[in-house]
């Protein structure tokens, strides 16, 4: 096969595959390169014994009971998971203590720093293979940590970071390397993951607290996430090399967005925050609009808030909305709400009984408050067809569709006066005849 003329790659490749023979041929006739097999079999086999007299042991220091749920026992639990690699890290600790006597010793250690790199691989790979189990983590580690791993034991790390720092990418005024590239994308996306879980984790720990109200633990959960969030930003920048500074310029044109076409977005955004601080309408607050649409706030955003009603419709409405038009909120989730439910009886019924029945059959209920106030039977009106009467009770939430608490009062209502033989009433017109008078017989 004819090399001379053959790609510069493939060239290379042979290159590197022609020194790695020299190298292999160098090991197998140097007495050097034989202790250091030996010293490599030995630091394994010592580090497996120790783990398997360690392990157990590190099993029952780290493993909590199952009723402990606050952060220390989730910390041990957390620890727990890397058991599994110990047998690999003791493997790598112990060849590090091996290349060390063996560079004192023969001034040279290849053999055995090869084989801790190894190790280092092996460990890696059953990190990502075994033990991380979050789908975008996998992803990273075994598209990023992997590779360069591999690089790693095979000596070629610094010669790929050499080339990649070499290969400029030009981009219209600016420039960089394709190192770089890389370093911010993979550093971007572990602060993304890495700023979604601390949200996560902030959002559980402030909405347990179950003392606060909910618009506070609402508002304390939005400062969290903005909080997390920017320090990741400040953080990625610091971390790129990239000085904020120079973001100003890209501020400015920000600004004059906002000036011109973005008033709404910013009023949306501005209105939010205020909501936020104030704590007029959160999460859980059953709120009407001036429009006469109502439902409960589910869900709220930089630039609205998503109502949920009673048949399942979602409604985004603005956040400006709230804060320059009428909006009536009922209550903060779990707040008690009064109601009231109509009926009439008959003309022919004893109406002073009437009052004492109901309010008794309607305080049976268990949903029914007896505070703020009982149930309250009240005469409105004398109908066309029957005496009117309302009964007014207060739930614990409310009545939107879904808990269906009228229906089950007026349930109530119509067994305790059937029990009573009260008649209920229907829509009824009495019609009097007038006679026109007697008419004369014909001829008279």
């Amino acid at each position: 096969m004819d090399f001379e003329n053959a790609p510069e790659l493939l060239g290379q490749v042979m290159s590197y595959a022609e020194q790695g023979l020299e190298i292999a041929k160098s090991w197998l006739l140097s007495p050097a390169a034989w202790s250091q097999f030996a010293l490599l079999i030995a630091a394994y086999i010592l580090a497996w014994l120790v783990s398997r007299k360690l392990r157990p042991a590190l099993t029952g220091i780290l493993t909590p009971p199952e009723e402990q749920i606050h952060v220390i026992a989730n910390t041990r639990r957390f620890v727990l998971i890397f058991l599994p690699l110990i047998l690999l890290l003791m493997a790598y600790a112990f060849t590090g203590i091996g290349e060390t006597v063996t560079r004192s010793v023969f001034g040279s250690g290849e053999v055995i720093a090869f084989g801790k790199r190894v190790f280092l691989f092996l460990a890696v790979r059953a990190l990502v293979r075994d033990i991380i189990s979050d789908l975008f983590l996998k992803v990273i580690g075994r598209y990023v940590l992997i590779p360069v791993a591999a690089l790693y034991a095979l000596g070629l790390l610094d010669l790929v970071t050499t080339r990649l720092e070499e290969t400029i990418v030009p981009l219209g005024n600016m420039s960089f390397d394709l190192l770089w590239l890389l370093k911010a994308v993979v550093a971007a996306a572990v602060m993304f993951w890495l700023g979604r879980w601390s949200n996560e984790q902030s959002h559980s720990y402030i909405h347990a607290q179950e003392e606060i109200r909910p618009a506070t633990r609402h508002l304390a959960a939005k400062a969290a996430e903005i909080a997390i969030f920017g320090a990741a930003f400040l953080i990625l920048m610091n971390f790129l090399g990239i000085s904020l500074t120079s973001l100003a310029v890209l501020g400015g044109a920000i600004g004059v967005g906002l000036g011109f076409g973005l008033q709404k977005i910013a009023s949306n955004f501005i209105s939010g925050v205020i909501l936020l601080l104030e704590g007029q309408a959160t999460v859980g607050d059953y709120v009407e609009l001036d429009n006469g649409e109502a439902g409960t706030i589910v869900k709220t955003t930089a630039r609205a808030m998503i109502l949920e009603t009673f048949d399942g419709r979602w409604i985004v409405v603005p956040n400006e909305d709230f804060i320059t038009t009428r909006v009536v909120n009922y209550s903060d989730q779990g707040s008690a709400n009064r109601y009231e439910a109509p009926f009439s009886v008959s003309y022919d019924t004893d109406i002073n009984i009437v009052p004492d029945i109901i309010e008794k059959a309607v305080s049976k209920l268990d949903f029914i408050l007896q505070e703020p106030d009982r149930p309250d039977c009240e005469l409105r009106a004398f109908g066309d067809s029957g005496v009117e009467f309302a009964v007014e009770f207060w739930v614990n939430g409310i009545d939107d569709g879904k808990n269906r608490f009228t229906p089950q009062v007026l349930f109530a209502i119509w067994n305790a006066l059937k029990e009573h033989d009260i008649e209920i009433p229907f829509p009824q017109q009495v019609v009097h005849h007038k006679g026109l008078g007697e008419v004369a017989p014909p001829g008279t």
